[in-house]
């Protein structure tokens, strides 16, 4: 037996499983400046890597918000990396009120190389991008959905020397926090799980 739906006429369960199923998925920590040089920070859970040269990256906001008219306005954003002990200030930066969310999540900002975004002093990895696209995103049908992706080429990149054991980089080492489905779950990543395997010929 399964438990079969179309998207367009409900789930019929307590939470929507699909964030869920596609899952656990990085975090998006989005750091940008407004036209005026104002700072926003804010957590997207549709966040991915896109593609090794142009490295890229991307994230999806669900409605046009102030991140995403940052990004038209300045061409630029940081990604910045959300481990374990930053977990409950990424959460306190997911606020909807017009205040700094740097001040508001009691975090430090730290002067970007490359752009004029922020980034989180505290956070251990960094990427500095550069808008490439802002995607509106459709239904089949060719309606919009309401949703914009913005995808961003990374011109910088900072690494905590601390997590590059022997020049490779320590995923688990970092504590990487993960987003899960329903209302407030969340993974990490322990060594425990990790294997290894290697593509054939």
């Amino acid at each position: 037996m399964t438990h079969f739906y179309r998207p367009s006429e409900g789930h019929r369960l307590p939470h929507d499983p699909f964030n869920a199923i596609v899952g656990p998925r990085p975090i998006g920590w989005i750091g940008t400046l407004d036209a005026e040089g104002r700072r926003n920070l804010a957590p997207y859970s549709f966040f991915t890597a896109l593609n090794y040269l142009p490295p890229l990256v991307g994230f999806s906001s669900n409605a046009w918000k102030d991140t995403v008219v940052n990004c038209q306005a300045t061409g630029e954003f940081t990604w910045n990396l959300v481990t374990r002990p930053l977990a409950e200030q990424m959460n306190a930066s997911a606020t909807t009120a017009e205040v700094d969310e740097f001040d508001a999540a009691g975090l430090e900002a730290a002067a970007s190389s490359e752009i004029a975004a922020p980034r989180v002093a505290a956070s251990p990895v960094h990427f500095e991008c550069r808008v490439t696209q802002i995607i509106d995103l459709q239904a089949a049908s060719g309606e919009a959905s309401g949703s914009w992706f913005v995808v961003g080429e990374v011109v910088g990149v900072h690494i905590e020397e601390s997590l590059l054991v022997e020049g490779i980089y320590d995923t688990a080492a970092a504590e990487p926090v993960l987003r899960a489905g329903g209302p407030s779950a969340y993974f990490g990543i322990d060594l425990a799980q990790k294997f290894d395997m290697h593509r054939p010929d």
